[in-house]
């Protein structure tokens, strides 16, 4: 309630001033509530963005993604891997395999069908061979072609694996050739068989290629592929031996150095042709290294025999390889030809080659 005073001097009633004491502490009672209303508040800070997306490969290189499209990702991804397995697994066909058995040195064939078998990493034998095969008597089909994927099927040749018929005729091995790997497991092949034994297989081998009764008539015509198929049965030792030579620095095989250099194919050269009667291009240019002097010291070793085909081509490699490399870098002359003792009714031509190769190499050693 309002208090009223009276005036003395006029008597009227006056309401009351209140004390500054009062007002002091109703002014403290309002800043206490102002402030109390309004609560310091800090500046804001920036804000920190944490990105859980994870980078992964696609068709189209490396995105970001998140973890629910990363998922939804590898599901698609997984659901088009099961599409092509049953696309492939449903458009293949069951192969049919032609097997051939011999009886008195004649094929007789049968036929099998098998299930798929997944093709073979190592380059295969002949596969790109094609020819003109001659009739047989009374214009019968050439039994040359049954008598081929014969042998080829024979577990003595698979074991053999000789790399002296992978170098014509081999569109599987050209390609193996550009990748150090796939070479280097073809020599690897190659070189485990047992080279003796292999010799004395391709020996008979050779023998029965040119008998009429299989691929004889073509043989006699002269069909390069034929020709050069005998050519490679019997070279078996030689490019046995030279192809499992190893580099003594890298441990490398010489021949896939050959093959590898793709700045200069004299190398190669002497791998793809001396042993076939074919002689070294006038500007082949061989590396003057070790692989290519024991290279040549095997060839010249070999010549022993003089049916092997390098003893025709060998004295003028050796001369064009020692006017780059300079003279006695490797011997220029045919080893002493192997005396053969013609009571020997059967005596085959590895048999001749070995002889030949132990008398080169105790010449050349002393």
């Amino acid at each position: 309630m309002a208090e009223y005073a009276v005036s003395r001097s006029s008597g009227w009633a006056r309401r009351s001033q209140p004390s500054w004491t009062s007002v002091l502490t109703l002014l403290a009672c309002l800043a206490c509530h102002a402030l109390a209303s309004t609560p310091y508040a800090p500046e804001p800070a920036e804000t920190l963005i944490i990105d859980t997306r994870s980078p992964y490969r696609t068709d189209n290189g490396w995105v970001m993604l998140s973890p629910r499209d990363a998922e939804e990702w590898k599901q698609w991804k997984k659901r088009q891997n099961n599409d092509e397995d049953e696309k492939s697994s449903s458009s293949a066909k069951p192969s049919v395999t032609t097997t051939f058995a011999i009886v008195a040195g004649k094929p007789t064939q049968s036929s099998t069908t098998s299930s798929d078998v997944a093709p073979s990493a190592l380059p295969t034998h002949l596969d790109s061979l094609a020819s003109d095969f001659e009739p047989g008597s009374n214009g019968d089909p050439s039994a040359c072609p049954k008598f081929v994927n014969w042998f080829l099927n024979t577990p003595e040749f698979k074991e053999c694996y000789p790399l002296s018929m992978l170098l014509d005729h081999s569109k599987s091995f050209f390609e193996a050739q550009k990748s150090p790997v796939a070479i280097t497991r073809t020599l690897d092949k190659t070189c485990a068989a047992n080279a003796t034994r292999c010799s004395q297989y391709f020996a008979q081998l050779a023998q029965n290629f040119t008998s009429m009764d299989h691929c004889g008539a073509d043989y006699a015509a002269g069909t390069p592929a034929m020709v050069n198929t005998y050519k490679a049965m019997v070279a078996y030792a030689p490019i046995y031996s030279v192809g499992c030579l190893r580099d003594e620095k890298t441990s490398a095989y010489c021949f896939a150095n050959a093959v590898g250099n793709t700045t200069s194919r004299g190398n190669t050269y002497l791998y793809t042709l001396l042993p076939f009667n074919k002689s070294l291009p006038g500007s082949s240019v061989p590396t003057c290294d070790e692989c290519t002097r024991q290279t040549m010291n095997i060839y010249q070793a070999s010549t022993a025999d003089r049916r092997q085909q390098i003893s025709l081509t060998y004295e003028g490699a050796a001369k064009q390889i020692n006017l780059v490399c300079g003279p006695g870098f490797v011997q220029e002359t045919l080893a002493p030809e192997a005396v053969r003792s013609w009571g020997l009714r059967n005596y085959n031509v590895m048999e001749g080659m070995v002889m030949g190769l132990m008398m080169g190499m105790f010449v050349w050693l002393v």
